[in-house]
């Protein structure tokens, strides 16, 4: 297991390539578009640059980091030699599935194939392909390399031994690994997105304000960030998202989106990738400034 790839070079993606290799994996980062590559090594390399200023690495460190990662825009190019394939791509079945038959064609069959996916079904994304006894979730925390959890997720024919092997890889990472079953969110987001959905509902039906509903949860629950800013950070495309597999998936009423949540994504308010969600977002700004809407 020396040889890694890594389908798509977003937040998570590059988070993942740049953890891979600086514990000393030989990586290549893949995506269809050369400049969202360059954004991503930048990105590593600012935040490389940041744990050396932090004393947590060296510059020597932070050199062999980058040199263990290529970049490839050419999917077959770049999973050729791979021991293990993580995909990172975008939280769209459809799109994860033709990647994983893609993947079934051009990678040796001893290749396993992993998933990034925060709530669609392992066992899904396996019946794509030819080796499902070889295809898990590998569901990463953001920020990638500074958050301890990886969820391995057992899809319903990965074998024992993937299983094991993943366990153990993701402990050489430096993370603390935690299997789970294939179910509908798995255990993070089956727990996490029917909170922050329940928060907006109390917002949406005027029990309390941004600001209000974030404090409580952060001053009386000990939450370093309140459920609404959270949503923000993740994106509330994503939490549309998962909450739609929920609903879909275990068919009870109470995982339905709020419209509020809804019309925000409708309407293009995203977040931080967008610049304004429940708050608003400045570029080089840590400040928490309330979206206008809701100030």
């Amino acid at each position: 297991m020396k040889n890694i790839a890594v389908i798509g070079s977003g937040t998570m993606g590059n988070g993942i390539a740049h953890t891979f290799a600086q514990c000393g994996y030989s990586v290549a980062l893949i995506d269809i578009s050369a400049d969202a590559l360059a954004k991503a090594m930048a990105t590593i390399g600012k935040n490389l640059d940041r744990m050396v200023t932090k004393g947590t690495i060296t510059e020597q460190d932070k050199a062999n980091t980058l040199k263990n990662i290529t970049t490839h825009t050419e999917l077959a190019k770049g999973v050729s030699g791979a021991n293990l394939v993580v995909e990172a791509a975008t939280e769209n079945p459809e799109i994860k599935f033709k990647l994983f038959r893609d993947l079934d064609s051009l990678c040796a069959p001893d290749t396993i194939l992993a998933s990034n996916t925060s709530s669609i079904s392992i066992t899904k994304i396996a019946a794509q392909t030819t080796r499902a006894d070889k295809v898990i979730g590998m569901h990463f925390m953001n920020p990638v390399p500074v958050m301890k959890l990886v969820e391995v997720i057992r899809g319903y024919n990965t074998s024992d031994a993937v299983t094991a092997l993943i366990m153990d890889l993701s402990k050489k990472l430096g993370k603390i690994p935690t299997e789970v079953n294939d179910y509908p969110g798995f255990v993070a987001n089956r727990i996490l997105m029917p909170m922050i959905n329940e928060a907006i509902y109390a917002l949406f039906e005027g029990v309390g304000g941004v600001s209000e509903i974030d404090t409580v949860m952060k001053l009386g629950m000990a939450h370093p960030m309140g459920p609404l800013q959270l949503a923000d950070f993740i994106g509330l495309d994503v939490c549309l998202s998962i909450l739609r597999v929920l609903h879909d998936g275990l068919g009870n009423p109470k995982y339905a989106p709020c419209p509020l949540l809804v019309n925000m994504v409708t309407a293009g308010d995203l977040g931080v990738k967008s610049g304004i969600g429940f708050y608003k977002y400045t570029a080089g700004s840590k400040d928490l400034v309330l979206a206008p809407r809701f100030a």
